[in-house]
């Protein structure tokens, strides 16, 4: 055995979300008192847990109990507030850390690619979710909610979140922590109607019929199916049968319950529209209007099936335009990027030297989006980031991992030198108390610091 194989290995994991909790998770289990240092650009932890889930959606934040439970293992660390890339770069962490985990997720979007997209009033769904969520990010983005129309690309969850949200009462979303500033925009909101397009059709949607379901439940929204959609032809027929679960089966059994029903002539109206795709964002100046083109389905030769156009088209009367049609990795300061799948370039987690290489770069590894794109939902993360780690221990065992040369006391003086405020977990559970206190004053579970300098400041 090495000198270095007989001591647990000091890691370095690069992002808070759920796919670094769940790597030091799996690293805890095989190592306890392991010494894991968690850095977050952020002064908050948790990702999209806490920056990306619907506000009327707190069971699902409840997974970040799990997490405070890993925060509070022996030899845990959260250095919050502190940028990978700018703050610190790749081969200074490198030298201070056997190991190191990238698991930073997917951190823009991709777009339509279609004319007029850049147009005022057309937007990455990404930008809404923020804004709601109080994300620092996102704080000063303004939607014009002053339109009478939206529309929503995509038919994923945050597809649907967007537009539940843009059609609930704010009566009701007033009782959850979606953010300060957005309550008020969506109080004076004037979009009463939200199309949400799909290029597909309902058998190839990727929404989830928990999320679908809940349309049913908004008090004020009429929901409208048109039964066109969802008449299967051979090759949707083909796929469903063949399924190995139901989801498309119950997806399809809530459309057509959506479909038979009667509008009630409730303030909102969400109208699911299959097989379209926007060909071009209209107006002069802003959004006036999203040019459609009716698809329809063929074999694309892949065993999977794509949309084509047809001779078909419509204009939808909206000023406002949120595109939902996936995120995407950016490259870091000092390591391979692969830009057609917006990843870190790896082999079951271990990174390599540059996409579709051999060789891969010693210490160093991904979990979550940056290594697997954009898919799956929080619990996917747990299988993608325990692989990584494995990997990890594989390597350490192996005797594959190269010894740091600086220790925990070096790192905190160089980040002190460079006058960085390193956000301990004890400061992030004061900002947390912070934000439940605010709440509880205003009768609602937390009220959220959404700047990066108020969290600072409230720490003084």
């Amino acid at each position: 055995m090495t000198a270095q194989d007989s001591r647990p290995p000091r890691v370095a994991v690069v992002g808070s979300g759920p796919a670094g909790f769940y790597a030091a998770e799996h690293l805890q289990k095989h190592h306890p008192g392991i010494e894991i240092d968690m850095f977050d650009r952020l002064p908050t932890p948790y990702g999209l847990v806490r920056g990306g889930v619907a506000p009327d959606h707190p069971k699902i934040k409840s997974v970040s109990r799990i997490y405070d439970r890993i925060a509070s293992q022996p030899g845990f660390h959260f250095l919050g507030n502190v940028t990978v890339g700018s703050d610190l770069s790749h081969d200074e962490l490198r030298s201070h850390y056997d190991a190191v985990i990238y698991t930073v997720g997917a951190q823009t979007d991709r777009t339509l690619g279609i004319p007029g997209e850049g147009l005022r009033g057309s937007h990455a769904a990404t930008e809404f979710v923020g804004w709601y969520n109080g994300h620092p990010d996102f704080r000063d983005f303004d939607p014009d909610l002053g339109v009478d129309a939206a529309a929503v690309v995509g038919v994923g969850n945050v597809a649907m979140d967007v537009a539940r949200i843009l059609a609930s009462r704010t009566s009701d979303l007033a009782t959850t922590d979606l953010a300060a500033h957005a309550l008020a925009g969506l109080e004076a909101s004037q979009v009463r109607t939200v199309y949400v397009l799909g290029r597909r059709g309902p058998v190839q949607a990727a929404f989830t019929n928990p999320e679908l379901k809940e349309f049913g439940n908004l008090p004020d929204a009429d929901v409208i199916v048109d039964p066109r959609d969802l008449e299967l032809d051979e090759l949707s027929a083909a796929e469903l049968a063949k399924a190995e679960d139901r989801m498309a089966e119950k997806n399809l059994a809530t459309l057509r319950e959506y479909a038979a029903r009667l509008p009630l002539g409730r303030p909102y109206r969400v109208v699911f529209r299959f097989h379209t795709s926007p060909v071009e964002v209209l107006g002069s100046d802003r959004v006036e209007g999203i040019r459609v083109v009716r698809n329809r389905l063929v074999d694309d030769g892949r065993g999977g099936i794509r949309a084509v156009a047809t001779d078909e088209t419509e204009v939808l009367p909206v000023g406002l335009v949120f595109r939902s049609v996936g995120y995407k990795g950016v490259a870091l300061p000092g390591l391979p990027f692969d830009d057609r799948a917006g990843t870190i370039p790896n082999a079951a987690g271990r990174v390599l030297t540059a996409p579709g290489a051999a060789e891969t770069l010693p210490g160093v590894y991904v979990a979550g989006w940056i290594k697997r794109g954009p898919s799956g939902v929080i619990g996917t993360n747990k299988p993608c980031a325990t692989e990584s780690a494995e990997q990890l221990l594989a390597d350490h065992a192996a005797g594959h991992l190269v010894a740091p040369k600086g220790d925990r006391a070096a790192l905190d003086a160089l980040l002190a030198a460079r006058g960085v405020r390193v956000v301990t977990f004890a400061d992030w559970e004061r900002i947390d108390r912070l934000e439940v206190e605010q709440g509880k004053a205003a009768g609602r579970p937390r009220l959220k610091f959404t700047r990066i300098d108020e969290m600072l400041e409230a720490l003084k």
